[in-house]
């Protein structure tokens, strides 16, 4: 291993020299070059979007997946430069149960053909979800990951290094302050004594006056390399006016995108509760089934709420109209068809069956089933 002491001692000089510069200075007993008004406003906003940044993205994330195990895991196979599993979203999973719970209690029941149009519905709500979410990480959250890991971590670099270079600077600047102290006071000390004594062909040498010339020229080099790497920086830093456009842009797509989804999520509620209204109201059989059993007992009063009767009961005497509750096709030509939302006459026949009455649109006459409607008053 080659290991160059020379190099070494002069990084842990100049370390030394800083570390001491940064401690003279939160003491008060060393001057600090002062960034101007402009330069500090922009490290400010530079700060400001760092932070801001970071929560919004760290915020978003827990949005899109709440689960902070599964975070952790997608974080793992992308450090990893591997593609994550494709996950099922929770959604499609709920709707794969109530459909394979469909099929055990038989999809010709109630319940059972309610499951399946649910369980559709919600793997449909998966699908624009999962969706959604490659969406939002793709235009949202991959920009600001890419300026928290990239462009930040260069302007993080750049301001350690202007630091460092600010330090050595007001080191110099140090240095010369002391070196013109400590020779004015030789000069004065060895004035009398000196001109008397130096021969006439005497030349000064370098410890009598370079090190006044040697701080100057450190002090100038130093200055040089802090003014060239303030610039760098400071473009840097100015560049963040266009990261917010870029960020604008993106906030833009994430909203459109969240948008579609819950516009996704509206339409297939909509047809799932036009679906559900096509179906037979399994509470107003079971009010008709008790109704029919009140009808055929021949022994002793049965309780019975009157409302709900009513509801499904046919009139005792008379006609009365009725508003269609759902699609009914006739099974055969004694019934009538009906359509949602129409209305049509009922009455009784004597002998019909209790869940049963005699239907008259105009011309058309026959059954129709009672759950299938609404009476009048």
């Amino acid at each position: 291993m080659d290991f160059n002491v020379k190099k070494f001692a002069s990084g842990a000089g100049l370390f030394f020299t800083r570390a001491v510069q940064f401690t003279e200075e939160k003491l008060g007993q060393a001057e600090k070059t002062e960034l101007d008004a402009h330069f500090e406003n922009l490290l400010s906003r530079a700060d400001c979007t760092k932070l801001w940044t970071e929560k919004i993205y760290r915020q978003t994330e827990a949005l899109l997946q709440p689960n902070p195990s599964a975070r952790i895991e997608e974080f793992l196979y992308e450090k990893l430069d591997r593609k994550a599993p494709s996950r099922v979203t929770n959604g499609e999973l709920l709707g794969q149960y109530m459909t394979d719970a469909a099929k055990e209690f038989g999809p010709g029941t109630p319940y059972g053909g309610t499951l399946i149009e649910v369980g559709e519905c919600e793997r449909r709500l998966g699908a624009a979800e999962r969706e959604f979410l490659q969406t939002s990480a793709i235009s949202f959250l991959t920009p600001l990951r890419n300026f928290l890991e990239g462009d930040w971590r260069t302007i993080s670099k750049e301001r350690r290094l202007l630091e460092n270079l600010r330090l050595d600077l007001d080191a110099c600047k140090t240095r010369l302050k002391k070196a013109k102290v400590a020779e004015a006071k030789a000069a004065v000390s060895m004035a009398p004594d000196f001109q008397e004594t130096r021969p006439r062909n005497y030349v000064l040498s370098a410890t009598d006056c370079g090190s006044e010339s040697g701080a100057e020229h450190e002090l100038r080099v130093a200055q040089t390399e802090f003014d060239r790497q303030a610039e760098v920086t400071r473009l840097l830093l100015e560049g963040i006016s266009s990261t917010h456009v870029n960020h604008l842009r993106c906030l833009h797509e994430f909203v459109e995108a969240q948008a579609a989804y819950y516009k996704q999520c509206h339409f297939h509620m909509q047809e799932l509760q036009k679906e559900l209204g096509r179906l037979p109201d399994a509470f107003a059989l079971n009010s008709t089934n008790s109704a029919a059993s009140a009808c055929s007992a021949s022994e002793g009063p049965v309780e019975t709420d009157t409302l709900k009767i009513e509801e499904v009961q046919a009139p005792a005497t008379g006609s009365r109209k009725a508003k269609v509750l759902y699609d009914y096709d006739a099974a055969d030509s004694s019934e009538l068809s009906l359509l949602a939302d129409e209305l049509i006459t009922v009455y009784t026949v004597p002998g019909m069956d209790c869940d049963w009455l005699m239907g008259e649109r105009g011309n058309q006459r026959g059954k129709v089933p009672v759950t299938y409607l609404e009476l009048l008053s």
